[in-house]
């Protein structure tokens, strides 16, 4: 890997660090809602991040029946488990471990999401982008990639799944949003690793923590919170 230190280039720090809420949605699925509460409403063009780990079936076999979206796109990421998605346009698919599904809402789509399973751990996100105003009609679709479709990088210390967006390293990820460009990453660190990663200095940018503790500066951030960062060029962990 190359260096992206510079000393001209500013580290990113953290500005805020928002819990996760424990919540449930669907047909009384328990979840925790790390983005898109009243701690942390939005964070253009980031609108929801909604985490589900649970190991007890009751928490999460009802699934989310048939229910509307429009002007926004979802991304689903499974990290245990498989969910069945399907819509009103006919298409239907299962998104199993480590596995990815952008859907573009667009003008209009109801769709469900049902748990493949009835034992065991499922343990998914799923992020909510929104749409500026002037594509909030565009036509519905569906991004679907499996876990051997999604780009790694091995780092010093780390692993680094490549969802969407191109690393300075030049990985670029399957996923393509509609209007947006995000760079999204699943990072698994290694301890006493450290992950550094170039980004454009503006945009909004968060750390959501998902397992374990992650130091970003001087602040630490523990499972299940979420650390949204300055601006700046450089995010380092």
């Amino acid at each position: 890997m190359s260096s992206v230190s510079d000393s001209h280039q500013t580290t990113r720090h953290v500005v805020h660090v928002s819990p996760g809420l424990p919540t449930s949605d669907g047909a009384g699925v328990k979840l925790t809602r790390m983005l898109g509460h009243s701690g942390l409403p939005d964070l253009d063009p980031f609108l929801m991040l909604d985490q589900i780990r649970a190991d007890d079936s009751d928490d999460y076999i009802a699934g989310f029946p048939d229910h509307p979206h429009r002007g926004f796109e979802t991304v689903t990421v499974m990290v245990e488990g498989a969910m069945r998605h399907g819509d009103n346009k006919g298409h239907a698919g299962v998104i199993e471990s480590g596995g990815l599904q952008w859907m573009t809402a667009g003008r209009g789509i109801v769709h469900s999401e049902i748990p493949q399973q009835e034992e065991g751990r499922l343990w998914g996100f799923q992020l909510w982008i929104n749409l500026p105003s002037h594509m909030k009609m565009t036509d519905p679709g569906y991004q679907e990639f499996s876990a051997g479709q999604i780009p790694e990088e091995n780092r010093e210390g780390a692993r680094v799944r490549v969802l969407a967006g191109t690393t300075a390293d030049g990985t670029a990820g399957p996923a393509k949003s509609v209007a947006t460009d995000p760079l999204l990453l699943d990072v698994h660190l290694e301890p006493g690793a450290i992950f550094e990663e170039t980004v454009p200095a503006d945009p909004n940018a968060f750390v959501a923590v998902y397992a374990g503790d992650v130091s970003i500066g001087d602040e630490t951030v523990s499972d299940p919170n979420l650390a949204v960062l300055s601006t700046g060029e450089v995010i380092r962990m």
